[in-house]
């Protein structure tokens, strides 16, 4: 870590140091739970593994970006340092996001879909209305609420017409019982870890098998807002701390690359022909085929001569495809006999791909998972950049 010359802005009438008297960037990341294990496989899967020396210590980097630091924290606690300046970047639940950070506009979301920890905010709770309208729940006697949303959970009860309300901090010893990974408002029946503590129980929760065994009854109806993990950063940070921006739009990158990777497939065949054209029109032909391109990956039945190796990818509608010979090399004399294509599909979209580039003279089939697809820019970075007003 390094000390440097102290050096910052006024903020609040005092001299805010901590962003500007550091050089290196600081992403948090959840340090334990579930949370923590999805966010460094997604990271590992982005060629972005996080070196940890000592799994007891706090602090540890990533080697493919020299100047991040990365720091384990809860996830509220992430939020909290972003919004006083010691992390610049971090990686948790929008619901975290949504209940510690308050509306706060130095907090920017970078990413909002990384597509795991996928919540439900009172997922099925049906009619709010008549749960306000119940007249049981008096400024004497109101509706007692055990939740650790302090900030979600009086908004959402407020914006339902609930006025009688009071909540109950939900203790870790009875979150053990009822911890999932959607939030829901529940009506508590039986349950008798909560029994004449609380009407009702706002949590995290997945499947619903846990409520069940705790003779627990799910309110139907009124979604809240839907959650799952973002990359959310300090809009102070990624204006004033050097190389924030730089760091940022290398993960953004390799995020959204990997994401718009999955569940697509390459499948590789080779083709005769007599000539690319003839070849081009032919694969040009199946509907199937989002992307079209060509690819020196499959060798012929004879020796093969490879020219470039570089993978094309271009829609139909756009410059499709690019068709590339395999040259082979026949009674000393070398001729293009055959043709190498590639193209890109849905997982589901597999075995048909197959069945048209056989109907088409495709043989030596190969199928292949794709790890990146990267465009020319990532839209969210454009976007990014115009929260910025960069």
């Amino acid at each position: 870590m390094s000390l440097l010359t102290v050096s910052g802005s006024v903020v609040d009438g005092r001299i805010d140091t901590r962003v500007s008297e550091r050089n290196e960037v600081r992403l948090g990341l959840p340090s334990k739970g579930r949370m923590a294990s999805d966010t460094l496989d997604l990271l590992k899967d982005c060629q972005l593994s996080v070196k940890q020396v000592n799994p007891r210590q706090y602090v540890a980097e990533i080697p493919q970006l020299s100047n991040l630091e990365v720091w384990f924290q809860r996830p509220k606690d992430i939020v909290r340092k972003l919004l006083s300046g010691d992390l610049d970047l971090g990686i948790v639940g929008f619901d975290t996001v949504s209940e510690y950070g308050k509306g706060n506009e130095d907090l920017i979301l970078v990413h909002d879909a990384l597509e795991f920890l996928i919540m439900g905010f009172f997922e099925n709770v049906k009619s709010m209305r008549e749960l306000a309208q119940m007249p049981q729940w008096t400024a004497e006697k109101p509706l007692r609420v055990a939740t650790g949303f302090t900030y979600l959970g009086p908004k959402f009860m407020k914006e339902n017409g609930l006025e009688h309300v009071i909540f109950q901090l939900l203790m870790e010893h009875w979150k053990l019982h009822l911890r999932q990974w959607n939030m829901k408002m529940r009506g508590l029946s039986l349950s008798k870890k909560l029994m004449g503590i609380a009407d009702a129980i706002l949590d995290l929760v997945s499947s619903g098998t846990t409520l069940r065994e705790n003779n627990l009854k799910e309110i139907e109806g009124g979604v809240v807002l839907e959650s799952q993990a973002v990359l959310v950063a300090s809009r102070k940070s990624l204006m004033q701390q050097k190389g924030a921006l730089d760091t940022t739009h290398e993960i953004l990158e390799r995020l959204e690359a990997h994401l718009r990777a999955i569940g697509q497939f390459t499948v590789t065949a080779n083709m005769r022909g007599s000539s690319a054209d003839e070849v081009a029109e032919r694969v040009s032909e199946p509907a199937i085929f989002v992307w079209v391109a060509v690819l020196w990956v499959q060798s012929c039945p004879h020796q093969a001569i490879y020219g470039n190796k570089s993978l094309r990818l271009a829609t139909r509608e756009a410059v499709g495809p690019t068709v590339s010979p395999v040259y082979c090399k026949r009674d000393g004399k070398v001729s293009p006999d055959y043709y190498a294509i590639v193209i890109c599909v849905p997982k589901k979209a597999l075995y048909k791909s197959v069945q048209q580039l056989r109907a088409i003279g495709g043989s030596g089939v190969l199928i292949s998972p794709l790890t990146y697809i990267f465009d020319e820019e990532t839209p969210r970075w454009r976007q990014l950049l115009s929260k910025l007003g960069l």
